[in-house]
């Protein structure tokens, strides 16, 4: 059973950086394609971004384009979320996922399903 741990969450001033994390055990992520999602209040989860499990293939929301890098390092099962340039807008529950494929093409669906779910780490963008 993997189990995802999310950290590095925060406040933050507009303009900031954060890095999440996401822990994994009880499996490798060799074989998972892992994705980032937040959720505001009173909004709808949505996704930030994916990678696949070989690292190859990325896709990010148009609203974090260029401002968001997701990475991940296999050797520590840990994928990263670096979030810079941070704004209000992007106060959020974070949320880490993992979905059990090595194709490549799982991030260029808008929606991917996941099948593990962290428990989400809290990022608030504010002066």
């Amino acid at each position: 059973q993997l189990r995802l741990v999310e950290s590095g969450g925060g406040l933050v001033q507009p303009g900031g950086s954060l890095r999440l994390s996401c822990a994994a055990s009880g499996a490798t992520l060799d074989y998972y394609a892992m994705g980032w999602l937040r959720q505001a209040p009173g909004k709808e989860r949505e996704g930030v971004s994916c990678i696949s499990a070989s690292g190859g293939n990325t896709n990010y929301a148009d609203s974090v384009k260029g401002r968001f890098t997701i990475t991940r390092d296999n050797a520590k099962n840990t994928v990263y979320l670096q979030m810079n340039n941070l704004k209000p807008e992007d106060t959020a529950v974070y949320y880490c996922a993992a979905a059990w494929t090595t194709v490549q093409a799982i991030c260029d669906d808008p929606h991917p399903f996941y099948d593990y779910w962290g428990q989400g780490t809290q990022v608030t963008v504010s002066s």
